[in-house]
């Protein structure tokens, strides 16, 4: 679920200060004749003359969102930052969700006015939530033409169909000073995608299962017959898939259980199968099963349970991410509990599911590992958003978010960019690595997770190596959001310089995520035969860094006996110090021998063999220091007590 855009421009004023201040970021308003208000930044650049198909149908169901935003929102960026600055007086002193919504929601009677002028456009107003966020309201798309003033279009994207406004959209005047965005008119969010990356067929329906032969720890196996074209000796098979124990024991972590925590899982659909799963994989790896009410699974209200014919929807592949999420926290976190939120649709709904977290306080840790190949998403699109993670800040919720699988992006969008929300500001962006484990579950190495992959054509490598470049850790330099402080004197000029700007760098901090070196997970496939049954495979991506660091945090708020929040400002106070593994390029170039099932299933058609290297980051370096592959670093055993104090 990836996509290429072309570049456009997104005019935006920010007022960036601090942190990164973005309390004027988001779509302008100018007036419109009779009495209405446009609402710049509602296009996204795909809908042009150039992918311009046909007029959408009138009779077509269209659902969207009217975003109202925070009163006094230079105050809520305020208490966002001084909750979170270790050095600040009110570091720590979190608003429950009620306080927050007292001081800063939308009004009841703002809210009103929103519902009132959908009901007089004939639309059916669904939901509003607790917090007055947004107004949801499902109507057709005769009825959005009448009531936004702009007609709509259907565009070729990618091999999709999508419908968007083909004009910058207005609002009456009696609502312009509470809208901030509209989110839903167009398809835009078609274009999230997820951070996992397994080879072969995607896991269920079609059953995915690692390939032997494959080593349970660093080099136990060794490829014999295999060139190898950077030294001497054998290369090693790739490890099966690494356990919670190898994960924990090479990073040191040890002495908690997460009891007492709370973790929240966005993604979207729900694996009907997913407990059964976890806990056939919890026996399988002598790790506790989910209790009663450990694990729960919520769809946020308010959102759209009739998805569109002809847009894309992977369920299947949303399902594996289900698995890989809950079953990475649960790995690193056995007792903590489980939320998962999942949005009934692959689009338009995960701000939702997000908002439904952080206004409830479902939990004070939240993974996601989906995000946009970029930052260039309609102003509207992205100032809601925001908005959200504003109050999970002020809270005392911690937001993680992978950083991406395409390294600098530049081989999917033709230009370097980071991934967002990854690269939101008040969000931690948590990179992938490379990730060697002993044969006694001890640290060997790690590099940063950039891979190449060459085939064995049975007497040589091709091409020749390092062969075509698949898949790596994302980060770069933000467009949109200025250094943050908290980065400031950490991220060295070189970064920029690479980068060609400054701005908010991600990562924030890394964990393991290669998929040649990656996690073990078990779920319910569907078999070549047509026998549905369990089986385990190895899978990575960032997908699998950010709950990896999502469980080792509910470890740490465990340790400290209160939750950590947006732990970014207390992380880089730390930069440099024992706490992290600062991850370094090789002394020379590592690469694995990969054994895939051509079938996927088993070795009946036949086992294919790949080089993948390690570290090969595109424009993105792993240096001493702070880097745009792996932030910080990877968390030692000083980790949890350096956050404890």
């Amino acid at each position: 679920m990836r996509t290429r855009r072309g570049l456009f421009t997104i005019a935006i004023a920010l007022s960036l200060a601090c942190f990164a201040l973005f309390g004027n970021f988001g779509p302008s308003v100018r007036a419109a004749s009779s009495g209405r208000t446009l609402l710049a930044g509602s296009i996204p650049s795909w809908a042009n003359a150039k992918n311009y198909v046909k007029a959408a149908n009138p009779n077509d169901t269209v659902g969207f969102r009217l975003y109202l935003g925070w009163n006094n929102p230079s105050a809520v960026e305020a208490l966002a930052q001084a909750v979170s600055d270790p050095h600040n007086p009110s570091y720590g002193q979190y608003l429950t969700p009620a306080q927050f919504r007292q001081q800063f929601a939308p009004s009841q009677a703002q809210v009103n006015a929103v519902r009132s002028w959908l009901r007089n456009q004939g639309f059916n107003v669904v939901y509003a939530p607790t917090n007055n966020r947004y107004v949801s309201a499902e109507g057709t798309v005769a009825q959005a033409e009448a009531a936004f003033s702009a007609n709509f279009g259907m565009y070729n994207v990618q091999g999709l169909t999508l419908r968007s406004p083909s004009s910058t959209i207005s609002i009456p005047g009696s609502i312009a000073d509470v809208v901030t965005g509209v989110l839903g008119l167009d398809d835009s969010a078609q274009f999230v995608h997820t951070n996992h990356a397994v080879d072969g067929n995607a896991p269920p329906p079609p059953a995915f299962v690692s390939a032997q032969p494959c080593s349970t720890y660093w080099n136990e196996k060794q490829a014999v017959g295999f060139t190898n074209p950077y030294g001497t000796g054998p290369l090693p098979y790739a490890p099966c898939g690494y356990t919670p124990d190898q994960v924990k024991g090479a990073y040191g972590i040890s002495g908690y259980d997460g009891s007492g925590q709370t973790v929240a899982i966005i993604d979207a659909f729900a694996a009907p199968t997913i407990l059964q799963d976890v806990n056939q994989w919890s026996t399988n790896r002598g790790l506790p099963t989910m209790k009663s009410g450990q694990f729960s699974q919520v769809v946020a209200p308010g959102t759209y349970h009739h998805p569109e014919a002809g847009l894309k929807q992977d369920p299947q592949g949303w399902y594996g991410e289900e698995t890989l999420d809950v079953e990475a926290v649960h790995g690193m976190a056995p007792a903590a509990n489980i939320v998962y939120v999942g949005a009934p649709n692959s689009f338009q709904d995960l701000d939702a599911a997000l908002n439904e977290v952080v206004d409830r306080k479902l939990a004070s840790i939240v993974t996601n590992s989906y995000g946009f190949d970029s930052e260039l998403l309609p102003a509207g699109y992205i100032k809601p958003f925001e908005d959200t993670i504003l109050q999970g800040v002020a809270e005392g919720i911690g937001i993680y978010f992978s950083s991406g699988d395409n390294s600098d992006e530049s081989l999917i969008e033709g230009y370097r960019t980071t991934d967002w929300p990854a690269s939101s500001p008040y969000v931690t962006a948590v990179g992938g690595t490379s990730l060697a484990v002993g044969a006694n579950n001890n640290y060997l190495f790690e590099t940063g997770w950039g891979s190449t992959t060459a085939s064995w054509t049975g007497s040589t490598w091709s091409p020749t190596p390092p062969g075509d470049w698949i898949y790596g850790s994302g980060g770069g330099v933000s467009t949109l959001f200025s250094e943050p402080s908290y980065q400031q004197g950490v991220v060295s000029s070189s970064v920029f310089h690479t980068q060609g700007r400054t701005g908010r760098a991600i990562p924030d901090i890394a964990a393991i995520g290669d998929p040649n070196t990656g996690y073990l997970v078990g779920e319910t496939q569907t078999f070549p035969d047509g026998s549905v049954k369990y089986a385990e495979y190895r899978i990575g991506g960032t997908s699998l860094s950010s709950p990896i660091m999502a469980g080792i945090m509910a470890l740490a708020d465990q340790a400290a006996g209160h939750p950590h929040g947006f732990a970014n400002p207390l992380l880089y106070s730390l930069a440099g110090t024992a706490s992290f593994t600062d991850i370094v390029s090789p002394v020379s170039p590592v690469a694995v021998v990969r054994a895939n099932y051509v079938n996927s299933v088993d070795a009946s058609a036949g086992t294919a063999y790949a080089l993948r290297t390690m570290n090969q980051t595109l424009s993105l370096q792993t240096t001493p220091s702070y880097d745009d592959i792996t932030g910080l670093g990877t968390p030692t055993k000083t980790f949890l007590s350096a956050l404890s104090h």
